[in-house]
C-alpha cells in the first residue's frame, strides 16, 4: 500500500482527485474523481442581494488561518442531525502538514467581543486553484458568509479556480455549478499554470472593493 504524504496529496490535487476517509476512526483513505465536478466561477458571482448586504454589514470578524485545525475540528464535529464525518485524525494530520507547508488554509468567522468561532471553511491551494474541502455554521449564514470572503480573496489573489468537488443545494444557492470531468481537467490544467496568492488578510476591510464589484 502506497503511503499517502502531503507531496502526494498535492500531487493527486494536480490531477482531479481527492481523499476521503471512510469514517471518523479509520486510518484508511479512499480517493475521489467525481464525473461531474462542481465550481464556483469567480469571474461572475451569483450571490443573493440578502447575503451581499449581510456580508457588507460585517456584523462579524473575519481571519484566515487563526486556527486551522480548530476549523477542521469543528468541521468533523458530530451533531444530532450530521452522525458521521470523513474528516479522521489521518486527514486532520495530512492538511495540517499541508497547512504548515502554506497549501491549506481557513477562513473563519468570529464573534467580535468573544472571538469565539462561529464558522467557516477550510481548503487546499495549489498554484491557481482552491480546492474547498468543508465548512460549518454555527449561527444562520456563517459559512456562506465565509464563503463569500474566500471568493473575494481568491479573485484578489489571481486564482483561476473554485473547486467544491460535488454540488448541493447550499452551494448552488451561492451560484456553483456542475462541470463534466473533462471540462473540468481543462480548467484545473489552466489553473496550475498561475502561481496565485494566498491573501493573509480574508477581512471587510481588506476585501472591501472586491466584495463590492461581486455585488
Amino acid at each position: 500500500m502506497e503511503l499517502i504524504t502531503a507531496e502526494l496529496l498535492l500531487c493527486a490535487y494536480g490531477e482531479g482527485l481527492f481523499p476521503m476517509a471512510p469514517d471518523e476512526q479509520s486510518d484508511e483513505l479512499d480517493w475521489f474523481c467525481p464525473q461531474e465536478r462542481g465550481i464556483i466561477p469567480l469571474d461572475k458571482p451569483a450571490l443573493p442581494r440578502r447575503l451581499m448586504r449581510t456580508v457588507m454589514a460585517g456584523q462579524y470578524r473575519l481571519c484566515s488561518d487563526e486556527d486551522f485545525d480548530g476549523m477542521m475540528q469543528a468541521c468533523a464535529r458530530l451533531t444530532p442531525t450530521r452522525t458521521e464525518t470523513w474528516i479522521s485524525g489521518r486527514i486532520r494530520q495530512l492538511y495540517g502538514e499541508l497547512h504548515r507547508m502554506g497549501h491549506a488554509h481557513s477562513v473563519e468567522v468570529r464573534d467580535r467581543e468573544s472571538g469565539a468561532l462561529l464558522g467557516g471553511l477550510y481548503g487546499v491551494s495549489l498554484q491557481g486553484a482552491f480546492f474547498g474541502e468543508s465548512m460549518v455554521s454555527h449561527v444562520r449564514d456563517a459559512s456562506k458568509i465565509a464563503l463569500v470572503h474566500l471568493m473575494a480573496a481568491l479573485r484578489q489573489g489571481g486564482y483561476r479556480l473554485l473547486d467544491t468537488q460535488y454540488v448541493t443545494p447550499h452551494l448552488a444557492s451561492l451560484g456553483c455549478v456542475g462541470v463534466p470531468f473533462a471540462a473540468y481537467k481543462q480548467q484545473l490544467d489552466v489553473a496550475m499554470q498561475y502561481p496565485a496568492r494566498w491573501p493573509g488578510d480574508v477581512s471587510l476591510g481588506a476585501l472591501k472593493s472586491e466584495l463590492e464589484g461581486m455585488m
